[in-house]
């Protein structure tokens, strides 16, 4: 239920760079829209929220998340159907994981109206935004970060919040090739994996930049104490089809909760297709290769939505997956557009419809 009494400033731009965009090639994450809706976190409670012209924000040199790290952030998408319906995907699960994320971080939660009202009136005030290209959407990043100007190791007391869209076609355009990895980690059980925390993916990077200069797309990570078990690729969730069934390895102390593969889940058990949330040990994975057990594999994610993997890549040992003839990733992501867009009838009421 949205708050109708809250009250929201609302700065119109003056200048719209609408018409400075190329929906028909629009680089992912470089295009912005013209507003941004934004909060203070004082003295215990949510205060000077308002929309206003997307642009810089000022900040002080001793604020507490340049030193310390607190930040969080979601990922989410706004979609338009044909007849120019505006709806938003799972929204409600977004504003819940950002309130998780919150908790572990140390830092305060936002009320679950408040944050759909804040998004629902920014969506509907640019959303000539969002592309109507199969493939494309409005990308929306909502986070948090503390504001305190102190130099000390505590959690701040103050906090900054805001929602910022831009228009964006596919993450990656062709099949990704991984690479297990077995030195590094991304995240441990007992830290904060499981927070959509801005410090896991900042540990990610160099990892990262040594697997792509081996000619790699992606790591997938395995569990930082063995490094045994897979857990995540990248910015996705991961999954498999294993003669015909699906694994996943559970979302548990490391690995984020994923809101499009808890999707995919339901889909596929709708199905009638047989789904494993266990670990996946990568014995078991190499195993699977080399009896021709494995017929796909692909991420799953906000940003990426499916994205079918072609090779991965064990202890320098390279396994390729051959497309296979209609393949899940394809029917999966197939569906998931068709549900956001409204070509198909959405039973699980994921979509929150505000225009």
């Amino acid at each position: 239920m949205i708050v109708e009494d809250t009250e929201i400033e609302v700065i119109e731009t003056s200048n719209s760079r609408l018409s400075q965009v190329d929906f028909d090639s629009i680089p992912f994450g470089r295009v912005f829209s013209d507003h941004m809706f934004q909060m203070d976190y004082e003295n215990g409670e949510w205060t000077n929220i308002s929309i206003c012209p997307y642009g810089p924000i000022p900040m002080a040199p001793s604020a507490s998340v340049l030193h310390y790290g607190q930040a969080i952030f979601e990922g989410m998408k706004a979609y338009k159907t044909e007849d120019g319906k505006v709806g938003l995907f799972r929204p409600r699960e977004n504003a819940k994981r950002l309130n998780e994320s919150a908790v572990r971080m140390c830092m305060p939660e936002i009320p679950v109206d408040l944050f759909i009202e804040g998004l629902s009136k920014l969506i509907q005030m640019d959303h000539n935004w969002i592309p109507q290209k199969r493939g494309s959407s409005l990308y929306i990043r909502p986070f948090m970060f503390a504001t305190d100007t102190y130099i000390g190791v505590k959690a701040s007391q103050t906090y900054k919040f805001l929602i910022f869209t831009g228009p964006v076609g596919s993450y990656y355009n062709n099949p990704l090739k991984l690479k297990v990895e077995r030195k590094y980690s991304r995240a441990a059980k007992g830290g904060f994996g499981q927070a959509k925390a801005a410090g896991n993916y900042a540990g990610s990077l160099y990892p990262a930049k040594l697997a792509k200069e081996e000619g790699f797309d992606q790591l997938l990570w395995t569990d930082s104490v063995e490094h045994e078990y897979v857990e995540e690729s990248g910015t996705m969730n991961i999954g498999f089809f294993i003669d015909d069934e699906f694994y996943t390895p559970p979302t548990e102390g490391s690995i984020l909760k994923g809101i499009t593969r808890n999707s995919v889940i339901q889909l596929l058990k709708e199905w009638g297709v047989k789904v494993n949330e266990a670990p996946i040990s990568i014995r078991f994975l190499r195993e699977c290769f080399e009896n021709l057990r494995v017929k796909e594999a692909f991420g799953i994610g906000t940003a990426a939505t499916i994205a079918p993997v072609e090779s991965i890549s064990i202890d320098g040992t390279n396994f390729n997956i051959p497309m296979r003839e209609n393949p899940y990733s394809l029917k999966l992501k197939n569906a998931l557009e068709d549900i956001r867009t409204g070509r198909q009838e959405d039973v699980f009421n994921w979509m929150t419809w505000i225009q």
